[in-house]
C-alpha cells in the first residue's frame, strides 16, 4: 500500500500533519500518543497492518499531535497547555471534512482526549482510550501512580535514553530480545519527538488530573488496557471505566504500551466491535463539561449611592461593554447579567482564567474593582437555559473572591498544567449549598505569554 499523502490542518500558525484512509462510515481520529510520526509509521509491517485494519472499518484520520513527528514541534520552554492540544483536535477534524469522529487515544493523549469528549462531545461519536490514566501521581485514589520524585526520575531517565531504543525496550517488553525491532524503533524515537521537549511534556502531563473531568463524559466510551502493561498498570484503565458513565472496559493480554505492538488482534477486534455499535444519537446533547466565570463588582450599593442613579447607570453601561468585549475575545458565551455582575461560560478553563484577570484590569481606569470565580464542570443546557451543580459551584466561589482578585477550584486548577497560570493556595473551603469541601486558589498573572 502506498503511504497516504501527508497534509496540514493548522491552528493559527501552528501546521497540524495528519492523512486520511478509507471511506468507512464513521470517522475515526487516531492519536498515538508518546511516539508518533505519521510518515515513518507505514514503513513498519505491524504499524502499517494495524492502520490499515481500522481503515477497513472506518475513515480513519491519523494525526501527529502538536511537538510530534510531522506537525510543528516546540521548545521545552514552548510545551503547550492541554487546552491548545484540545483546540489542535477541532483544527485537524476541521481540516479533513469530519464534522462528528470517535477519538482513539493511546497513553498521554488520554489526558487530552478525556477533557475534549466532556467539553466538546458535538464533536465525538464516541472515545476509545488505551493504556491511559487519569493522573499519573500516586494517592489514596490513584495507588497505580508514582510519587513526584519517582516521576522525575524516570522523565529523567527517558530524556536521557530517548533516541536509543531504551525506552522502546522498557515500554514494549515484547521487544525486549530483538535487537532488529529495537533500532528501528530508537529511530522511530529520533524522529518523533526530541528529548528536551519530551521532558517538558511528560511534566505537564504529570501535572495533569482529569479526575474530575471522568463523569462528564456522556458520549459511548471504550477503555482497553493491557492487563500487564509497564508504563500505566491496569488499575489505571479501571478507575477510568468505572468514573465514565456506561463506559465499556476490556482488559487485553499482553505489556506492550502501542495496540500495535505485539499481539494486535484482540485490540483491533474491540475497536472493530465498539465502532460496529456506536450509533449517532438522535436528541440534542444537553449536558456537557464547561469552565464557570461569576463576577460582580465590588462595593457596587455604595458607589451607586454615591454617583447617584445617573451617572451610576452611566459607568455600569461602560464596565458591561468592557466586560462583553473580553468575554467575546476570549471566546466565551454570557450566560446572563445579574444587575451588577455577569454570569458567562467557556469551553477553555486557561481562556476563562484568561478573560477574568482581563477583566480585573480593564475596569480598574473605571474606578471599579470586581470579584471572580471559575470553576470547571458539568452542566445542562436545555431550553436555553445553563444549569447544573457546577453554576451553583461557580457562584460560591466567586462569592469568596476578595476585590480584584480571581478565585478558582482546585478542579479547574488540575486542568490548565503548562498554560503559564499562576495560581496561589487559599485553603480548603466549605461552599454553602455545595456538598464537600473545596480547595481553591487565587489567579495571578501568567509566569509567560499565552
Amino acid at each position: 500500500m502506498t503511504p497516504p499523502e501527508i497534509r496540514y490542518a493548522w491552528n493559527g500558525e501552528i501546521s497540524l500533519a495528519y492523512q486520511v484512509v478509507g471511506d468507512g462510515p464513521l470517522d475515526l481520529l487516531y492519536l498515538q500518543g508518546d511516539i508518533s510520526n505519521i510518515e515513518v509509521n507505514w514503513e513498519h509491517p505491524g504499524l502499517a497492518r494495524f492502520l490499515r485494519e481500522l481503515a477497513r472499518v472506518c475513515r480513519l484520520i491519523v494525526s501527529d499531535r502538536r511537538g510530534l513527528g510531522c506537525s510543528e514541534r516546540f521548545t521545552p520552554a514552548d510545551t503547550p497547555p492541554i487546552e491548545t492540544l484540545m483546540d489542535d483536535i477541532v483544527a485537524v477534524l476541521d481540516a479533513a471534512g469530519s464534522e462528528r469522529a470517535v477519538l482513539l487515544a493511546t497513553g498521554n493523549c488520554g489526558f487530552v482526549a478525556c477533557p475534549f469528549a466532556a467539553t466538546r462531545p458535538d464533536r465525538l461519536a464516541g472515545l476509545i482510550l488505551f493504556n491511559a490514566a487519569p493522573s499519573w501521581r500516586h494517592s489514596s485514589d490513584t495507588p497505580w501512580g508514582r510519587t513526584d520524585e519517582e516521576l522525575e526520575r524516570s522523565f529523567r531517565w527517558v530524556q536521557a535514553n530517548l533516541g536509543n531504543g531504551s525506552w522502546s525496550r522498557r515500554a514494549d517488553p515484547s521487544l525486549a530480545d530483538d535487537e532488529r525491532e529495537l533500532r528501528w524503533f530508537a529511530r522511530y524515537e529520533r524522529l518523533a519527538q526530541a528529548p528536551g521537549a519530551l521532558y517538558s511534556e511528560a511534566r505537564r502531563f504529570a501535572e495533569t488530573d482529569v479526575r474530575n473531568v471522568l463523569p462528564s463524559i456522556q458520549i459511548p466510551t471504550l477503555v482497553l488496557h493491557r492487563v500487564d502493561s509497564t508504563e500505566d498498570p491496569v488499575g489505571a484503565g479501571r478507575y477510568l471505566a468505572a468514573h465514565i458513565p456506561g463506559a465499556r472496559f476490556s482488559e487485553l493480554p499482553g505489556a506492550d504500551h502501542f495496540p500495535w505492538v505485539g499481539d494486535q488482534e484482540p485490540a483491533i477486534r474491540e475497536v472493530e466491535r465498539f465502532l460496529t455499535t456506536i450509533r449517532e444519537e438522535e436528541a440534542e446533547l444537553d449536558r456537557v463539561l464547561a469552565t464557570i466565570l461569576f463576577t460582580d463588582i465590588v462595593g457596587s450599593t455604595e458607589k451607586a449611592a454615591a454617583l447617584g442613579d445617573r451617572r451610576w447607570r452611566g459607568l455600569l453601561a461602560r464596565h458591561d461593554s468592557t466586560v462583553r468585549a473580553l468575554v467575546t475575545r476570549y471566546r466565551g458565551k454570557e450566560i446572563n447579567t445579574m444587575g451588577d455582575g455577569f454570569f458567562a461560560t467557556f469551553d477553555g478553563p486557561a481562556r476563562a482564567v484568561r478573560c477574568a484577570r482581563a477583566i480585573v484590569e480593564a475596569v480598574k481606569p473605571l474606578g471599579l474593582e470586581i470579584r471572580a470565580g471559575l470553576h470547571t464542570g458539568e452542566i445542562t443546557t436545555g431550553d436555553g437555559q445553563v444549569g447544573g451543580l457546577a453554576v451553583h459551584i461557580g457562584a460560591r466561589v466567586g462569592a469568596m473572591a476578595a476585590a480584584s482578585e480571581v478565585l478558582v477550584s482546585h478542579t479547574l486548577k488540575d486542568l490548565v498544567a503548562g498554560s503559564g497560570l499562576a495560581f496561589e493556595d487559599r485553603g480548603v473551603h466549605r461552599l454553602k449549598g455545595v456538598p464537600d469541601e473545596w480547595r481553591l486558589f487565587a489567579a495571578g498573572p501568567t509566569t509567560r505569554g499565552g
